[in-house]
């Protein structure tokens, strides 16, 4: 008997499952580099942790084995 569908490391690694059920992302893409160029409102837009819609929130709970 099978014990269920296997979690996706990687995505454990990159997405944070809230208290709530809400999904976030963990790492800020657009922060590593390149930063120069950038307004100083969109480098203060990339420090929150985002939160996913329902439909992809839905998918990623899926892949962790929620």
């Amino acid at each position: 008997m099978g014990k269920g569908p296997k979690t996706k490391k990687s995505i454990l690694k990159r997405f944070k499952i809230t208290g709530t059920g809400k999904v976030m992302v963990m790492k800020n893409q657009g922060r590593g580099h390149l930063l120069a160029h950038k307004s100083s409102k969109k480098k203060r837009q990339l420090k929150r942790q985002p939160v996913l819609g329902a439909t992809a929130a839905k998918k990623i709970k899926k892949m962790i084995g929620m």
